[in-house]
């Protein structure tokens, strides 16, 4: 037979609540992990416990908050809370109706549990598969086929990079890329298995290649830029440079200029002659129009035309040559190291010169057309200076093609020497690690495959329970157990009856009023729980009836007397029985209380040594600590009683000042007063002087909560006016004979000899 904790280890339930930035929660998250099957966890009023339900429930405003769930599998979550009465008390005017199974319905009954019992076993089905596949932990732990493939990956991993570490000295070269990273090696060399056709060479020869190959390796060169001469050389071949330009000769004043050989003295003076209005700039003579007309006729268009072919030849000459010896000059600020710099920088200098006597020349034809002039040869220069620039790109394109040899060179070294690695020295490894691969790949196959079958199994059972649960439910039952159980009680003054709707239920006096919003706080709160109790048992809609689901009761009996606080206390514990059996629906419980008497009640199991609870508990106390909640886990049921929970807010170190004064005030009252049979009033006879003062503080206002509530009337002290209140607050019990007990509910918190002094301005006046 199956224990609890057994079942409850093969079923989804919540297993961690993360709650942070709400309500009095801080930005650093409160954890509540290690949960099991029962949970108990009491705060008081205003700590935060409605907001672990809410974190529970999903909330709105708790998107900070995160629920883990055993198994990855989330259950319906069916939460009592003083949301859940406002959204179906307060707000509606009826509440939603309970479906339950009808008991006459015996054979659509038994088909449902045929079908709810093969859900849960394709289900467990789901769960042991994904258990086996994942790991325990459901995160692919060393339990399951994706752990063993973690872990093979992680052994043959660590094999290879092992290979890297020995030979990383000598092959760093070949690991280029993949020498940061165990992962990246295994990857190359499975990648390399797959594509690598080298040939197979022996370790001795890969190491001594490597020597070489892997060394120093010569960077390649840039070729010498070209500059080419061919343009300023064509200029050479120019005629317009011998032929003497003169003006034309059948003119009658060409025999004088010819005679006087001053046709380019005339040329030059003509500008002179325009300028002075056909007078003659030298003898200052009227000249006749006619010579004006021999001038123009001399001076024809066939001249004009070849100065223009000089004027061209000097500018495209010059531009040439600029271009020319400013590439030169380029290559010599930065020569090369393979061309000959003294050579060049020699024949680039008596280039220059010769330039600039053709310059010269040019310049005198253009001013003296009727010169017969020649540009001096610069062949030999500019062959010279193509032959250096030549070899040097010679000798350059040599070492390009050496180094492009050396790193085919290295690419088939380092194919060679992956090809050694899988081949001889991780041969045995490697097709172990593969045939291993592969038998995990098919069992995780498999596996996956009958997930998948089992899911849709499970689909098709879903949805066939779903047309069961609309074919056999009611509401009516819930109507009559819900009003048996109110007049069990003793709550006669009204009763649930199917509403018009026939889907809902109304809350009638014996009239037939409606009595939803004439109930005292006592029958509202009782009534609620009722409705939720059966809710859980069953639903709001014809379907969903048998899912599985947790529960969670936070404060079921804030406004309850005792007798019903019992009552509510047993049903809630009749769901533990439920749950324990291992046969409900519900798979898990919280139970959230600020009541101590109530949390007793639904923590007490008879025969059970509350010492060593049950490994199906867990006991949580949520506590304000200054302005944010901390939930804290206890090992045992840390609530025994409401008076000792007074004394435990006295032993905190970090105990609230707000309230302190009016917890030791609740403590005399109830030890001195109502258990010791000592007036009040007489306590303070003991003392003298401020202690008398303080003591009469504590007195007075215990006084006062007679007639008020003791916990609406509070205010802020300072840290030394607490200290003394509990220093006088000790000296009571010591003064009236009662160090003794005062030594025993301190506790472990208890001081042998305090070192605390009374203060004359302690604020408690």
């Amino acid at each position: 037979m199956e224990t609890t904790a057994s079942v409850a280890g093969k079923q989804s339930m919540i297993e961690s609540i993360n709650i942070a930035d709400v309500a009095t929660y801080a930005t650093a998250p409160q954890s509540m992990v290690g949960l099991s099957t029962i949970n108990f966890v009491f705060g008081s009023n205003g700590s935060g416990k409605t907001t672990i339900s809410r974190a529970i429930a999903c909330s709105p405003g708790h998107e900070r908050c995160s629920v883990g769930w055993k198994t990855g599998v989330p259950l319906k979550a069916l939460v009592y809370n003083r949301d859940f009465v406002e959204t179906n008390f307060d707000a509606s005017k009826e509440l939603k109706g309970i479906f339950t199974l009808g008991e006459e319905n015996v054979d659509s009954i038994a088909k449902l549990a045929d079908a709810k019992v093969a859900v849960e076993t394709l289900t467990k089905r789901v769960i042991e598969r994904t258990e086996s596949l994942q790991g325990a932990d459901g995160a692919g732990g060393a339990g399951g086929f994706r752990g063993k493939l973690a872990a093979l990956e992680k052994s043959f991993r660590e094999t290879c990079w092992k290979q890297k570490v020995k030979h990383d000295g000598n092959f760093a070269m070949a690991f280029q890329g993949v020498r940061d990273a165990a992962e990246k090696f295994k990857t190359r060399l499975l990648n390399e298995r797959e594509t690598n056709k080298a040939t197979l060479a022996p370790l001795e020869e890969l190491l001594k290649r490597a020597e070489t190959v892997f060394g120093d390796e010569p960077a390649s060169e840039t070729t010498v830029s070209a500059v080419s001469g061919v343009a300023l050389l064509a200029f050479q071949a120019n005629t317009v440079m011998k032929k003497r330009v003169m003006g034309k000769q059948d003119v009658d004043i060409a025999a004088m200029i010819k005679k006087l050989g001053n046709s380019d003295w005339v040329k030059q003076g003509l500008p002179f002659y325009d300028a002075n209005d056909s007078v003659c700039p030298f003898c200052q003579q009227e000249i006749e129009s006619s010579f004006a007309t021999s001038l123009a006729e001399y001076f024809d268009e066939s001249y004009l035309a070849e100065t223009k072919a000089i004027n061209d030849l000097n500018a495209g000459y010059a531009a040439q040559a600029a271009a020319y010896i400013n590439g030169l000059r380029g290559i010599l600020e930065k020569p090369s190291k393979f061309i000959d710099e003294p050579r060049l920088r020699a024949e680039v200098a008596s280039l220059e010169t010769r330039l600039q006597t053709n310059l010269q020349r040019l310049a005198d034809k253009q001013r003296e057309p009727s010169l017969s002039l020649e540009l001096e040869s610069i062949s030999t220069s500019v062959e010279a200076i193509d032959h250096l620039i030549g070899a040097a790109n010679n000798e350059i394109s040599k070492r390009n093609a050496l180094v492009a040899n050396i790193k085919s060179e290295k690419t088939a070294l380092s194919a060679q020497i992956w090809r050694h690695l899988i081949d001889v020295e991780l041969k045995e490894d490697l097709a172990a690690y593969l045939k291993e691969k592969s038998s995990i790949n098919k069992a995780i196959g498999s596996m996956e495959a009958e997930i998948k079958k089992s899911i849709d199994e499970r689909r098709d059972k879903e949805a066939e329970i779903v047309e069961l649960e609309k074919a056999s439910t009611s509401i009516q039952p819930t109507i009559d157990e819900i009003n048996g159980l109110l007049a069990k009680f003793g709550f006669h003054g009204f009763r649930l009856a199917r509403a018009t709707t026939g889907e809902h239920y109304a809350l009638n006096r014996g009239n037939g009023a409606n009595a939803k919003h004439t109930l005292s706080e006592g029958e509202r709160t009782f009534v609620t729980f009722l409705y939720f109790y059966h809710l859980i048992k069953g639903s709001n809609t014809d379907t969903g009836i048998t899912d599985n689901r947790i529960v969670v009761f936070d404060d079921p009996v804030s406004s309850l007397d005792s007798e019903i606080l019992f009552i509510v206390a047993s049903l809630v514990k009749s769901i533990f029985d439920e749950v324990r059996s291992g046969k409900s629906r519900i798979k898990q419980v919280f139970v959230l209380t600020h009541n101590a008497h109530f949390h007793k009640e639904v923590t007490f199991r008879r025969g059970i040594n509350r010492k060593n609870p049950t490994v199906d508990e867990t006991f949580w106390v949520v506590r304000k600590s200054g302005q944010a909640s901390q939930v804290v886990q206890h090992a045992t049921n840390p609530i025994k009683t409401s008076y000792d929970l007074l004394w435990n807010e006295v032993r905190q170190p970090d105990r609230n000042n707000l309230s302190i004064q009016n917890t030791l005030r609740r403590i005399l009252e109830s030890y001195f007063k109502i258990l010791g049979g000592v007036e009040l009033h007489e306590l303070p006879d003991r003392f003298d002087g401020a202690d008398k003062v303080a003591c009469a503080s504590l007195v007075s206002w215990v006084n006062d909560g007679s007639h008020f509530t003791p916990d609406d009337i509070s205010f802020a002290l300072d840290q030394p006016a607490v200290e003394n209140y509990l220093r006088v607050f000790r000296a009571i019990f010591e003064k009236w004979d009662h160090s003794a007990h005062y030594r025993m509910m301190m506790g472990s918190a208890y001081v042998e000899d305090p070192i605390v002094q009374a203060s004359e301005h302690d604020g408690t006046h």
